[in-house]
């Protein structure tokens, strides 16, 4: 049987079941959904039983603009330059500016980055984006907010920090409407590759890693730290978890995305008993 054949009929398979056979071969543990206890397995059970119609929008990375702007304000928006486009080939290139990012609206892991127009191999880009347009991000991890998401590309302002080099994602963990820890992804285009490290709310290091390395590089904390804080837990109120991301630009901040289900809730940690640390955290 061929793989898409394969997809096909795991679409039929239910979702409780679906995602019990997942959490075994990916975490090599058997999922208990009637007393979860760690992380992963309560983020399976948000999954199954915290679905309220208002998540669709809220992970829509345009349609949760609108929310963002009511929430916390416009200005922490990164500018639209572009789109939305349902297809790639309404995207016409030569009226935007030398550098910017494109990305679809409903998944992860489309985003392009264009540094300069000029050397960009549109036709690559446009066979990827055309290929992301086509999926539906749900069926992976059955992360059902995102199966009714109309699918589009943006293009976004690019954003640079201070001293040239890429940008540092810092991620806000919200476990019932309070940051308890966060993390900063690092050295995404490095030989090394993405580097992501755990910090409590004092900017203390955290001595676990998940699924990703930790930086062995000191990371400063952002300048405005204590406001990305207050604005997580803004963006946090009445949500069991939810994890708020935020990118800092020559003192100003920037929201990047809000995310129910990091990794989908099957990235192991490193030590173990730290999923049962930050499974402790959210309260059902």
């Amino acid at each position: 049987m061929d793989t898409k054949k394969i997809r096909y009929l795991l679409k039929f398979i239910p979702d409780k079941l679906y995602l019990k056979i997942c959490y075994r071969i990916k975490t090599h543990k058997k999922l208990n959904l009637r007393n979860p206890r760690t992380f992963n397995e309560k983020l399976q059970w948000l999954k199954l039983y915290d679905r309220k119609p208002e998540y669709t929008m809220m992970v829509d990375k345009l349609k949760v603009r609108k929310y963002i702007e009511k929430k916390i304000g416009e200005e922490y928006l990164i500018p639209l330059i572009g789109g939305p486009w349902r297809s790639v080939n309404d995207i016409n290139i030569d009226v935007l500016p030398k550098q910017f990012v494109l990305k679809c609206n409903h998944d992860s892991g489309s985003v392009v980055i264009c540094k300069n127009r000029d050397d960009l191999d549109f036709d690559a880009v446009k066979r990827k984006l055309s290929n992301c347009l086509k999926h539906n991000f749900w069926f992976l991890g059955r992360e059902w907010p995102y199966k009714d998401v109309v699918p589009c590309i943006i293009a976004e302002m690019y954003l640079i920090d201070d001293f040239g080099e890429e940008l540092k994602d810092y991620k806000f963990m919200c476990f019932n409407g309070k940051v308890q820890c966060s993390f900063v992804c690092s050295e995404r285009f490095s030989q090394g590759g993405l580097k992501c490290t755990f910090y409590d709310k004092e900017w203390n290091r955290l001595p676990f890693e998940r699924h990703y390395p930790s930086s062995q590089n000191l990371i400063s904390k952002p300048q405005n730290y204590n406001k990305m804080v207050e604005l997580s837990e803004k963006l946090a109120e009445d949500l069991p978890f939810v994890r708020v991301d935020f990118y800092e630009v020559s003192g100003k901040i920037y929201f990047g995305e809000l995310t129910f289900y990091p990794g989908s809730g099957f990235e192991r940690f490193q030590p173990d008993k730290w999923d049962r640390k930050l499974g402790e955290w959210i309260k059902l």
